[in-house]
């Protein structure tokens, strides 16, 4: 069966400098094996398939692929999803803003002046990071514990540990080794520079590490910690992808709730219909 098949480009300055994305929009029918036999083939971090809701609260529903598992949530698929759902005739039911549904629950995204922006879910542990996982942590990005200035876990889902480093050149200067665990580094930019943070991804693959290009979990996750800690001020844009000759940019937003949203631009490169 064919079905509307497009590819976009998340968190991106102009296109193909962001982190790409697999939407197939029509994925009803479709059963797990096939969905996961398709994201593997696409070998993109993520591939997603928009679906009906199952919930009147919701607008859609979307099951997010990696090349090896499914995930309850993440940012950019997110991100995605939504901009080939309005793309492909979606209609919210309450104007600027739509309910995403996924395996974490609804998932709230809004139309702002950056593109599209989504809710951070909150952060399921927060807190100190043990000392010998810190020290391991440390170890494979070939830094001491003197270069770190805070870590805490920041774990929105994925699972991640925050570290923060001194400044943004010594997070660009990290050459990772074997990551033991999933591990985000943000660094400060100068006062006044376009960019608040440098923000860089790792996680462990097979005995080797991976480098996220974009990652909207982490900088959501990222966000409320630093946030509360007063180690950043919203609204603010996190840099991300710089070391892989990407150009991701993230902007980072408080609600008038002082919920934290984390959004960016999405751009359409490849639309038309896979046979699935």
């Amino acid at each position: 069966m064919l079905r509307r098949f497009t590819q976009v480009d998340v968190f991106a300055a102009a296109p193909y400098r962001g982190n790409p994305l697999a939407v197939v929009v029509d994925g009803d029918g479709l059963d797990t094996a096939e969905m996961q036999r398709f994201a593997r083939w696409t070998n993109l971090s993520e591939t997603t398939f928009l679906l009906p809701p199952t919930t009147p609260e919701a607008d859609y529903r979307v099951r997010i692929f990696t090349p090896d598992a499914e995930l309850p949530f993440a940012g950019h698929p997110t991100l995605g999803s939504c901009h080939a759902w309005l793309e492909s005739g979606g209609e919210p039911r309450t104007p600027g803003l739509i309910v995403q549904e996924c395996g974490a629950g609804l998932v709230r995204v809004a139309a702002t002046d950056d593109g599209l922006a989504f809710e951070a879910p909150p952060l399921i542990r927060s807190g100190p990071v043990e000392e010998e996982l810190l020290d391991r942590i440390v170890a494979s990005l070939g830094i001491t514990r003197e270069d770190v200035v805070d870590a805490e876990w920041a774990d929105n889902g994925p699972g991640w540990v925050g570290l923060l480093l001194a400044d943004a050149e010594a997070v660009l200067a990290l050459r990772p080794g074997t990551v033991p665990h999933d591990v985000g580094v943000a660094g400060p930019y100068p006062e006044g520079a376009p960019c608040a943070f440098e923000v860089r991804a790792f996680f462990p693959s097979q005995s080797a590490t991976v480098e996220d290009p974009v990652t909207g979990s982490l900088n959501a996750a990222l966000a409320q910690w630093l946030l509360r800690t007063g180690r950043a001020r919203a609204p603010y844009v996190a840099a991300q992808g710089t070391v892989l000759g990407r150009e991701g940019r993230v902007h980072v937003s408080l609600g008038s709730g002082e919920d934290v949203w984390a959004g960016g631009n999405v751009i359409t490169c490849v639309t038309g219909r896979v046979e699935l």
